[in-house]
């Protein structure tokens, strides 16, 4: 196996960083990794702000479902999908543009997602852990006012990185599905309620928790993430970004 394809099936989610700087050069060659995505039409939907003022770190860090390490991170990017720039651009022309739609800002969000993803392998690539946080999309109101977001840009993603602690390094990245429940040929295909135990059972198996009950994870599973509070309000804030993109 290339160590390429090391790094990515060894990567896992870093929240504890050792007190050590990214250093600028090292940051430019993490960033430079995002502009060099696939992006659509060449268009690059998205725009980064890099986050580096520490009291605006704190805020995003209570923001985002109060988690600490956030703001004790060296490097913080909060990936925007971006279709204010194209409109804008396009009105300055005089192109007489239709409203930017939930199609435009679908495409956009990939857009920024894959170039978050680069920045991540990148990062592994130089010894540098990182963290997606999705609670991002939650407050819309306060994100929008602190990060100073206009009509047709939504935060599609944030990503910490620092240098992972030893603890860190050592610890056992989580077991994932096995490929025969996640990849299909031609056709989707719907899990029967047996197939779902059987897809947890085996991942169970795998990672050496046997004697686990399916159905009550299942059901924790779903009162503390699905069925949560900042669930709730990511939907809801998630909603109020996209009502700038829906038809009249």
């Amino acid at each position: 196996m290339n160590e390429v394809l090391m790094q990515i099936k060894e990567r896992k989610s870093v929240r504890v960083y050792e007190d050590r700087e990214i250093t600028a050069e090292v940051k430019g060659e993490i960033i430079k990794a995002a502009i060099e995505a696939p992006t659509a039409g060449n268009m690059m939907l998205y725009s980064i702000i890099d986050v580096t003022d520490h009291e605006l770190k704190e805020r995003l860090a209570v923001e985002c479902d109060n988690q600490p390490f956030i703001a004790k991170a060296p490097l913080v990017l909060i990936f925007l999908a971006d279709y204010q720039r194209w409109y804008d651009g396009f009105v300055g022309e005089e192109c007489n543009p239709r409203t930017p739609g939930e199609g435009d800002i679908l495409l956009a969000c990939a857009d920024a997602i894959i170039a978050a993803q680069n920045t991540v392998v990148a990062a592994e690539s130089l010894g540098i852990g990182s963290c997606y946080i999705g609670d991002i999309i939650e407050n819309c109101e306060t994100i929008r006012e602190l990060l100073d977001l206009p009509d047709y840009v939504l935060p599609a993603a944030m990503v910490v990185y620092g240098y992972p602690t030893e603890a860190q390094k050592n610890r056992k990245k989580p077991v994932r599905f096995d490929e025969k429940y996640i990849v299909y040929e031609n056709k989707y295909l719907r899990l029967t309620k047996e197939e779902h135990t059987e897809m947890h059972q085996e991942r169970n198996r795998k990672a050496g928790s046997i004697e686990r009950n399916v159905s009550e994870d299942t059901k924790a599973l779903c009162n503390r993430k699905y069925m949560s509070d900042f669930s709730l309000e990511m939907n809801r804030s998630a909603g109020e970004y996209l009502k700038k993109f829906k038809r009249e």
